[in-house]
């Protein structure tokens, strides 16, 4: 997972974190810096992330054997410059959104955040783990041999199942298994490596590979149900077209990659289909869906209605948008990050992590929906 490989790697790409201990921060002016709490009921419920880059918490870095900032351009600093104020994996300047929702209290304030699954050392599984591998693709032949596909995440998954068992006995692990929830950000990678190849796919030819991805999306969660997950909180993909990186490797200078949006497009109405009928066929079986294809478009359309004054270019990389090669010699880092919706060519600030999180977790229906996710925590 790498930089500008990038078309396969940059938002494939979301690596990871060993800091897994979450401090006091300095404010910055945001009210997301301070204890915004969003309370559930008393029981315990565990969250399990699954995905790629966007929620990516460390893995790919265990990965990788001597891994260099080439391999993982997250292990080295600009990265977690603000919050972490090191280099922990994740391709921000600080938080990811799966860190802004704990797992065991389910608000928004600085608490314990999940470490990454192949990060060594004791884990407790009852408050759920983070298997998500920056690069990964519903489709194991994404990005082959330098992450962990969606498929393979469903592996690390059935091993940790395995272990609430041995540990808590049937009848406690089904329980948790069944009272967590599941979130999931998956797909784009798949589309960026499609897109790489395929420029000028037909849509014919488009909606037969938005079918295999969700195919192989669909038995994963098939998967995940059949190990006792029933609720599933999916992050859309989002406006792949639209980003910083791919604007740049495309050369365009004005609107978006038109092509990854069909994609993408195709994608999110064919999962909204899948997850339906899913809840139909499956007993138990509840889900959620945050738009995230709007929440980015709509901050590179009309960045200063949330509060940011560029929603168009990296914060830090190189090139016009500064899109590629964050971290990599030489690289510019822009002097006013707090104004930045995109901290690199494809991944987001810890300020708009903040904003995407609090619509996951409380989002109103025509933003994240049928459920939410602070509506799947409550449900146990």
């Amino acid at each position: 997972m790498t930089s500008l490989s990038y078309i396969v790697y940059v938002l494939a790409s979301l690596f990871n974190p060993i800091t897994f201990l979450l401090y006091g921060h300095r404010d910055h002016g945001d009210q997301y810096y301070s204890s915004t709490s969003i309370e559930h009921n008393q029981s315990k419920v565990a969250l399990f992330v699954f995905g790629d880059s966007p929620f990516e918490a460390g893995n790919d870095q265990y990965l990788i054997p001597n891994v260099t900032v080439e391999d993982d351009e997250a292990i080295a600093w600009p990265y977690g410059m603000t919050f972490f104020h090191h280099p922990t994996g994740r391709f921000s300047d600080g938080r990811i959104v799966p860190d802004f929702i704990d797992a065991s209290t389910a608000k928004f304030a600085n608490l314990p955040m999940l470490p990454p699954y192949l990060q060594p050392g004791p884990h407790d599984f009852t408050d759920g783990s983070n298997f998500a591998s920056g690069g990964a693709g519903a489709l194991a032949t994404t990005n082959t041999g330098t992450v962990a596909s969606f498929p393979m995440q469903l592996s690390y998954f059935r091993n940790v199942t395995k272990l609430l068992q041995q540990k808590l006995g049937h009848l406690e692990a089904k329980r948790i298994l069944r009272n967590a929830v599941y979130l999931i950000s998956i797909g784009g990678c798949d589309y960026f490596s499609f897109y790489a190849t395929n420029p000028n796919a037909t849509e014919p030819q488009q909606e037969e590979y938005v079918a295999i991805v969700i195919g192989n999306l669909t038995t994963v969660l098939q998967g995940i149900y059949n190990l006792g997950g029933r609720k599933i909180a999916f992050q859309n993909v989002g406006s792949l077209g639209c980003l910083p990186a791919m604007r740049q490797i495309f050369g365009v200078t004005e609107g978006c990659v038109e092509g990854l949006l069909s994609l993408a497009n195709l994608h999110n109405t064919a999962l909204a289909n899948v997850l339906k009928e899913l809840e139909s066929q499956l007993s138990g079986f509840k889900y959620s869906i945050f738009n995230y294809y709007d929440a980015t478009e709509d901050r590179y359309l009309n960045p200063a209605t949330y509060g940011f004054t560029n929603g168009s270019d990296g914060c830090c990389g190189t090139g016009p948008y500064r899109g590629v090669d964050c971290a990599i010699e030489p690289f510019e880092l822009c002097e006013d990050l707090p104004e930045y919706v995109w901290f690199d060519g494809g991944h987001s600030t810890e300020r708009a992590n903040f904003q995407y999180a609090k619509l996951i977790w409380s989002g109103t229906p025509n933003t994240t929906g049928p459920y939410n996710v602070q509506q799947l925590f409550q449900q146990v």
